[in-house]
């Protein structure tokens, strides 16, 4: 992990333009850039989005898993 990891906290987005900014922030990333998910909930659903769309492309490395906040990094291979 990279000491400049940008931190995406979207605890305070509504919930429709969450996976958008992160997708956005994701597209943004170059190869082996990454950013630090914050999030209310364990985002699995998340995860799983990734999988289907960006398959062999991310790392997902869990930093903190609640109860009350998740971290994930996210990263582009």
């Amino acid at each position: 992990m990279s000491g400049t990891d940008q931190n995406l906290d979207i605890r305070s987005e509504i919930p429709r333009r969450r996976h958008e900014l992160i997708f956005e922030t994701y597209g943004n990333l170059g190869s082996g850039e990454g950013f630090v998910l914050i999030n209310d909930h364990d985002p699995k659903p998340l995860r799983y989005q990734f999988e289907a769309e960006h398959t062999g492309e991310f790392s997902w490395d869990y930093l903190e898993e609640g109860p009350e906040v998740w971290r994930v990094r996210i990263g582009k291979v």
